[in-house]
């Protein structure tokens, strides 16, 4: 479909400034890569771990976008205003992460649970910031009923665009995205609007664009980490040539080698699957205790042929 503007969804671990560079580079770069949230802190504005994420050049050839976890507004208007220092012009504000830790502190798709709040948090930020602010957002905590009234509140301000992942918090992932809250914010929504949600495979794309040929704003998380060329039509030597170019991204900051055999491996949770007759490899991928005979493995898997995904 022409004209439709894709973005990488923030998946905390996985979707790092390597990761974001490396899938650009192999891949047609995407419209909008968001980065792993953000939490403020009183003390400084970011943890080192965090600033690498954000720094511009660790981001070169890509448009990334930051995104704050927070239900206080001083603290996303501290940490926004950094940012704008960094350069950045667009921020976006996570009330989608349905996680029970986060949740519980009534942060991410658990703000949603307090309306008001919500409502006084986004007048203050809008008041102190010369920004584009745009939110990703679940349709409620405990009911999608709650969408009504948290539409509302959107609708009160000049968003960037509203992301909506058409579940519950309390779905986590699990049951079928609620389409028809979706078609609620279609018709009612003053913003413009983003799609995200079990957009996994190129037959479940099409279907959304026969369902809603009028949208134009799609973003995708585990589509794209259960196979990254989802979106071009990736081919075997470019999935071979990521992994790579990841590989070697992580070897050139200095990591353990522990920590980078848990990021590869973590990739092939997803993307073993990619490969018709390979499952066998999985277990002896997730036994590896050494980079050689991780990659002695990996090399094996790439002589398989991959599926119609």
């Amino acid at each position: 479909m022409k004209n439709i503007k894709y973005y990488f969804a923030p998946m905390e671990g996985i979707t790092t400034f390597t990761y974001r560079v490396a899938h650009a580079k192999v891949y047609k770069p995407l419209d909008k890569y968001f980065i792993p949230f953000i939490e403020p802190h009183e003390k400084r504005d970011f943890k080192n771990k965090e600033l690498q994420e954000i720094l511009p050049e660790n981001n070169e050839g890509i448009y990334a976008i930051p995104q704050i976890l927070t239900n206080r507004a001083e603290g996303f208007i501290k940490v926004a205003l950094a940012l704008q220092k960094l350069g950045y012009q667009e921020i976006n504000l996570n009330v989608g992460c349905p996680s029970k830790t986060v949740s519980s502190k009534y942060k991410g798709a658990g703000f949603l649970a307090r309306p008001q709040e919500l409502l006084h948090f986004l007048e203050e930020i809008f008041d102190a910031l010369d920004l584009k602010i745009s939110i990703k957002t679940r349709i409620g905590r405990d009911n999608p009923e709650e969408f009504y009234q948290i539409l509302e509140i959107y609708n009160k301000f000049p968003l960037e665009e509203l992301i909506i992942h058409p579940r519950i918090q309390t779905d986590y992932y699990k049951n079928t995205p609620r389409m028809e809250y979706y078609q609620e914010a279609i018709e009612k929504s003053t913003n413009p609007l983003c799609y995200n949600g079990d957009l996994f495979t190129s037959n479940i794309l099409q279907e959304f664009y026969n369902h809603f040929p009028e949208e134009r704003r799609l973003m995708l998380g585990r589509g794209l980490i259960l196979n990254p060329g989802l979106l071009c039509h990736g081919t075997k030597e470019q999935l071979q040539e990521f992994h790579e170019l990841l590989l070697q991204g992580y070897l050139s900051r200095g990591m353990e080698e522990n920590n980078i055999l848990y990021k590869m491996k973590e990739l092939w949770f997803y993307q073993i699957h990619l490969f018709q007759g390979a499952e066998k490899y999985e277990k002896k991928i997730k036994k590896a205790q050494r980079l050689i005979e991780y990659q002695r493995i990996v090399e094996e898997v790439f002589d398989y042929s991959i599926v119609d995904w």
